[in-house]
C-alpha cells in the first residue's frame, strides 16, 4: 500500500513536471517575435567586414532575447549569403520581403537597386554611413534613411580635417587659405561604393582650389603598384584618401611603405579602418589615420554585458577576439539603432510586431538623446541621432582614430560636415532624381 501511494505520488508530480514544461514551451512558442531577414557576407574579399558586422548586430540581438526582448518582443532572425554582390543582395531582399519591415543592404550596390522596390513592398531601407547620400533628402526618399550619417558629409568632414592638419584654426570663412593648392589623391575601388564620393569631392575642389585627381581600382583591387606610381612620381599628392574595400585596404600602407610616402598622410574611409586593414601590413600602419562614426574598444557598459550574458553563456556569434573590434562595434551599434526604432514606434503604435509602414514612422522620428546613450550603456560608443520628415542621416559627426600597432585609438577629434552646403548637394541632386522618376515630394508640412 506504502509502495502503491509512494508511486501515485510520484507519478502526479511527473505528470505536473510535464504540464507545466509544455506551458512554459508553449508560452515560449507565443511568445511574439520582430523578424529580421538579414542579406550579409561572411565569404569573399569583404568577409571580414561583412561577418564582423552581423555578429555584433546578432549579439546584441541574442542579448536582448536572453533579457526578455524588447518590451516583451523576441527578436528572431535568419542570414542570406550575399558575398557583396548586387544581384544576390536582391535575391535575399526578395526572399525576406514578405516577413521584413526593415532591411539592411549592406552594400552601396544592394541599396541602390533596392531603392525603387522599398515604397512597393513597405519596407525601410537603411544604409548607415554607405549608399546612396542624397537619400538623406525624406522628401523625396521616404523609405531610405543613410542615418546616421553619409558618404558626402563624411567627405566634406575629411576636408575639414585636412585643413587642420594644414594649419587651420576651425574658422570656415579661411579655410580656402589652407587647402588652396593642396594636391589630393582620391584612390578608390571602382565599384558603385567608391564612385560614390567623386560628386562632393570634384564641387569641393572647385569651391576651396585644391587639386583633387581620382586613381580609379578595378576590384578586387590587389594590385595597386602602377596607381601608386602615378600618386607619388607624378601627381605627387599632399594626401591620400583610401577608399579600398576589403582586402585591397591594406595595400596602400604596403605601397606607400615601398615608395617612402607618409602614411600620416593618408586617410581611410570607415571601411578602410578596421583591425583587419592594418593587422597585415604591420609596421607600415602604425601611425595611419582612418575616419569612423562610432567608438572603438570595448570598454563600454553596453559591450561588457555582451560579454558576460551572451558569451558567458556561449551563445555568441562570432569568436570572442572580435568582440569589440571596429566591425563587430558597428554592427552592435546599429542593432541598438534597430531596437531604438522599434521603441519609437512602440509608443505610438503599441508593444507589438510592427509593419514596415510602422517601423518607418518610427525611424523618421527617432531621437537618440546623450541622456538615452547612457542609458543604455553606450556613451562614447554611438552619436545622438534624430531624424525628421526632410532629414533622413539624423547625426552627421565624423570621429577620427589612428593605429598605433596594436589597436585603435579615439583622437579624440570630431568633425561635423559642412551641413549647409551638403544639404544643398543633396536637395540638387534628389531634386533630379525625382523629375526622372516622376516622383512628387512629400510636403512635410502635413505629415505626421
Amino acid at each position: 500500500m506504502r509502495r502503491k501511494l509512494i508511486f501515485t505520488i510520484f507519478a502526479l508530480v511527473f505528470a505536473a513536471g510535464l504540464v507545466m514544461a509544455a506551458g512554459q514551451a508553449l508560452a515560449a512558442e507565443e511568445k511574439p517575435t520582430q523578424f529580421f531577414g538579414f542579406g550579409f557576407y561572411r565569404t569573399g574579399p569583404y568577409a571580414a567586414g561583412g561577418s564582423g558586422y552581423a555578429s555584433g548586430m546578432e549579439d546584441f540581438m541574442q542579448l536582448r532575447n536572453m533579457q526578455g526582448g524588447v518590451n516583451g518582443i523576441m527578436y528572431a532572425w535568419e542570414e542570406c549569403e550575399t558575398a557583396y554582390n548586387t544581384a544576390r543582395g536582391v535575391e535575399c531582399y526578395n526572399r525576406y520581403k514578405d516577413r521584413n519591415a526593415l532591411y539592411h543592404p549592406l552594400s552601396t550596390g544592394i541599396t541602390y537597386a533596392v531603392i525603387p522596390k522599398a515604397p512597393k513592398d513597405k519596407i525601410l531601407i537603411i544604409s548607415s554611413g554607405y549608399g546612396r547620400a542624397d537619400a538623406s533628402d525624406g522628401r523625396i526618399f521616404p523609405w531610405i534613411f543613410t542615418t546616421p550619417t553619409s558618404y558626402w558629409s563624411q567627405n566634406t568632414a575629411k576636408i575639414k580635417w585636412i585643413a587642420k592638419q594644414e594649419g587651420w584654426g576651425g574658422d570656415m570663412a579661411d579655410i580656402e587659405k589652407y587647402l588652396k593648392g593642396l594636391k589630393i589623391a582620391n584612390l578608390y575601388i571602382d565599384i558603385p561604393y567608391g564612385q560614390e564620393t567623386k560628386p562632393i569631392l570634384d564641387a569641393m575642389s572647385k569651391k576651396f582650389g585644391f587639386t583633387v585627381r581620382h586613381f580609379p581600382l578595378a576590384a578586387p583591387a590587389i594590385d595597386q603598384k602602377a596607381q601608386w606610381l602615378d600618386i607619388v612620381r607624378r601627381f605627387k599628392a599632399d594626401w591620400v584618401i583610401n577608399r579600398n574595400w576589403g582586402v585591397s585596404c591594406t595595400v596602400p600602407l604596403k605601397e606607400a611603405a615601398r615608395l617612402n610616402f607618409p602614411r600620416e598622410k593618408i586617410l581611410g574611409v570607415w571601411w578602410c579602418g578596421s583591425e583587419d586593414d592594418v593587422l597585415p601590413a604591420g609596421k607600415a600602419a602604425i601611425g595611419y589615420r582612418a575616419t569612423n562614426f562610432h567608438g572603438v574598444g570595448k570598454d563600454f557598459p553596453i559591450i561588457q554585458d555582451v560579454i558576460d550574458t551572451v558569451y558567458g553563456a556561449g551563445k555568441g556569434n562570432i569568436s570572442m577576439t572580435r568582440v569589440g573590434t571596429v566591425f563587430w562595434n558597428r554592427g552592435l551599434v546599429t542593432a541598438i539603432m534597430n531596437e531604438e526604432i522599434m521603441r519609437t514606434a512602440h509608443k505610438k503604435f503599441g508593444n507589438k510586431v510592427l509593419t514596415g509602414e510602422e517601423m518607418r514612422w518610427g525611424m523618421e522620428h527617432l531621437n537618440i538623446t546623450e541622456e538615452r546613450i547612457k542609458e543604455i550603456g553606450a556613451e562614447g560608443l554611438m552619436q545622438p541621432m534624430k531624424n525628421s520628415c526632410e532629414d533622413h542621416e539624423g547625426g552627421g559627426l565624423v570621429f577620427f582614430q589612428s593605429w598605433n600597432g596594436d589597436k585603435w585609438i579615439n583622437t579624440g577629434e570630431v568633425m561635423t560636415p559642412m551641413k549647409e552646403w551638403v544639404r544643398e548637394m543633396v536637395e540638387e541632386s534628389s531634386a533630379k532624381y525625382a523629375k526622372e522618376k516622376n516622383i512628387t515630394p512629400r510636403d512635410c508640412s502635413k505629415v505626421d
